[in-house]
């Protein structure tokens, strides 16, 4: 995977440097970064891993946290001058198609998890060893690192980046997301809690 291209984009956070990452310069989908022009590598740099959720990020579907955290994540890191990393894992790596199945599931009483397994997939698909080619790549050694998924930071540290510390991205649950949340929270260990903590 390499650089493909990389331009200025004018956002509702400011100005950021869109890079595209692919193995294709023809790639339709490639992995994002969204990197404040005057973000300083040389110190550790305010960071958020961030899988694509079609259904959050852009229709603002209220069955996850997704597009929540992704603005907030964007507000922080316009104020931090970080970078925010947007990889295209749609539905925690199983695909839309998938994803939307898993909601029919959920609708008729299983929670996120079970959902998956019941349609043969994995809980959490993704990989984040994508995320630490890119850093590498924008010349990123260390990084607060903006999450609340201890999946995230296990990867990271697995790996030749610092994780300096830990920034909570918690968002209030509605009564569409409560029962999700709790799910993510006490079966894959996410940080949820107002503090940050288990």
């Amino acid at each position: 995977m390499k650089k493909q291209v990389e331009a200025g984009i004018p956002t509702n956070w400011g100005v950021f440097n869109m890079v595209a990452y692919s193995d294709d310069s023809n790639e339709p989908m490639p992995h994002l970064a969204l990197v404040h022009p005057e973000v300083d590598t040389s110190r550790p740099v305010y960071l958020r891993i961030h899988s694509e959720c079609l259904t959050g990020d852009l229709f603002g579907s209220h069955r996850c946290d997704c597009g929540e955290q992704l603005d907030k994540a964007m507000r922080l890191v316009a104020e931090k001058k970080g970078v925010v990393l947007y990889l295209r894992q749609e539905g925690r790596g199983i695909g839309l198609i998938n994803k939307l199945k898993a909601y029919n599931l959920q609708d008729k009483g299983l929670n996120t998890a079970d959902a998956n397994v019941h349609l043969g997939l994995e809980i959490d698909a993704r990989q984040y060893g994508i995320a630490v080619e890119i850093m590498q790549d924008l010349g990123i050694r260390s990084i607060h690192l903006l999450t609340n998924n201890p999946l995230k930071i296990e990867a990271i540290e697995h790996s030749d980046i610092e994780v300096v510390s830990r920034v909570p991205i918690v968002i209030e649950p509605n009564e569409d997301n409560k029962a999700y949340l709790e799910t993510k929270k006490d079966l894959m260990g996410h940080f949820l809690n107002q503090n940050g903590k288990p």
